[in-house]
């Protein structure tokens, strides 16, 4: 059972798994029921305006500072954080990868995170990283928190039961969830095994885009977002926790689950979205809109209009619009971005894209269709017709990303992407009609 949450916009939610476990009128009172602790968990500064002020109200079995010890270094050499710039051979160009295979050893979700990109500097906490996982192992006694990052997940294969400290997500492919930076969670997988993508968010927190002139309805629906109902694990054991501060990984023994949260309140709290129930809007006479009216959440700059992160993505939907070239057309963005493939075909890349892929293409470096799917949209009778079967997403940021050394070498990295707009062919022959033969 979940609540509907509104990331960003300040709502105000309670729950409890035991009854009456939540004090009522008083956040902090003397002595909380069933001998609770009480804790304020803060996702921004305490004068923060009002409609962006997050904090939640916790009602746990012991305060965390009993889920805390001594810190020794740890490594986890797969994961990167900015600024990160590697030396490697692979000049700069368009680039696109196979799926990510799995490791043929136990990998739990933290393991098998891989940095495939990383932009800004998670010091001043500008910018983000791309990474996709592979995980064969469930998390087990195994906690994490990102001091430096909100994560944004992205399930390509596979389940994940993420038990967070505020309840539990179970996430299927088509599906996100969101992870607020300090929140303590672990990882399992219900299938045996799972792939996906992973945004590290360093900058400001994901929230809705405004819908301007489109009005109230439509994009992601407020009310499709849900945050758990409390659970909690009242359980004695030996535990690592590791934290991710600074780029860096540190870990400490606790004696208990850290997952011992009774029942709480407030605003600042894990979510999860169904991109099935975005409601997409485009052309229905003529024209190409902007890609941005697929954006489901944004990370918003310090600049307006222009992100630290847009999460966009690219779902079933009907194409009317006449008189058009239909796929995303030839362009060069300030924007970089780092796209994947859910399931299904994407339109302007019918071969080679595969689920499970990636592709990266850098601010100002020109893409679109490759010269197979000009052909097929140019020539096309310009029926309605529904896409289906497909969603593909985006990373998009104002940020240059750099690859890491992992993706620079990676055996899945395809040589011959750049080859599939080498077709495309002049077409210019003085005349107004062109030479389509």
């Amino acid at each position: 059972m979940t609540l509907s949450y509104m990331p960003g916009f300040g709502n105000d939610f309670e729950t409890e798994s035991l009854p009456g476990a939540l004090p009522q009128g008083q956040n902090s009172p003397q002595r909380a029921p069933y001998g609770l602790y009480a804790e304020q968990l803060s996702g921004s500064p305490f004068t923060a305006p009002r409609g962006t002020n997050e904090r939640s109200w916790l009602y746990r079995i012991r305060p965390s500072v009993k889920h805390s010890g001594r810190y020794k270094r740890v490594a986890l050499p797969a994961w990167k954080s900015a600024p990160h710039v590697e030396e490697h051979t692979l000049a700069l160009g368009q680039l696109r990868w196979d799926p990510v295979p799995y490791p043929s050893i136990p990998t739990t979700f933290l393991a098998g995170m891989r940095t495939v990109t990383t932009a800004g500097d998670v010091h001043t906490q500008v910018g983000m990283a791309s990474h996709v996982y592979v995980a064969t192992a469930d998390m087990v006694d195994e906690f994490f928190f990102n001091a430096d990052a909100e994560l944004l997940i992205v399930p390509q294969e596979g389940r994940l039961e993420v038990a967070t400290e505020l309840g539990i997500m179970e996430v299927s492919p088509k599906e996100i969830c969101v992870i607020p930076r300090g929140m303590i969670f672990r990882v399992r997988l219900p299938d045996g095994k799972a792939r996906g993508y992973v945004c590290e968010n360093y900058g400001a927190k994901f929230t809705l885009p405004d819908r301007g002139p489109i009005g109230a309805n439509c994009l992601a629906n407020p009310r499709d977002f849900k945050t758990p109902v409390a659970w909690y694990e009242d359980k004695d054991c030996e535990c690592r926790l590791i934290v991710k501060w600074c780029g860096e990984f540190h870990e400490t023994t606790l004696q208990a689950s850290p997952l011992d949260v009774v029942a709480w309140h407030g605003n600042y709290a894990p979510y999860k979205y169904d991109l099935t129930t975005y409601s997409p809007v485009g052309a229905i006479l003529f024209d190409h809109p902007d890609p941005s009216i697929f954006t489901v959440l944004t990370a918003p700059s310090g600049e307006e209009g222009t992100a630290n992160i847009d999460f966009v993505i690219f779902p079933e939907r009907w194409m009317v619009a006449e008189h058009s070239f239909r796929p995303p057309w030839y362009h060069r963005n300030i924007m970089s971005e780092f796209m994947g493939l859910i399931c299904g075909q994407y339109d302007a890349k019918e071969e080679g894209f595969v689920p499970g892929g990636m592709s990266l293409h850098n601010m100002m470096l020109p893409h679109g269709p490759d010269a197979a799917g000009f052909e097929k949209a140019s020539r096309a009778d310009l029926k309605p017709v529904k896409l289906t079967d497909t969603m593909a997403f985006m990373f998009e940021t104002r940020f240059p990303q750099h690859l890491t050394r992992f993706a620079a070498e990676l055996e899945t990295l395809q040589d011959n992407y750049i080859d599939c707009w080498e077709p495309l062919k002049k077409r210019f022959d003085g005349t107004i009609e062109g030479n389509w033969d």
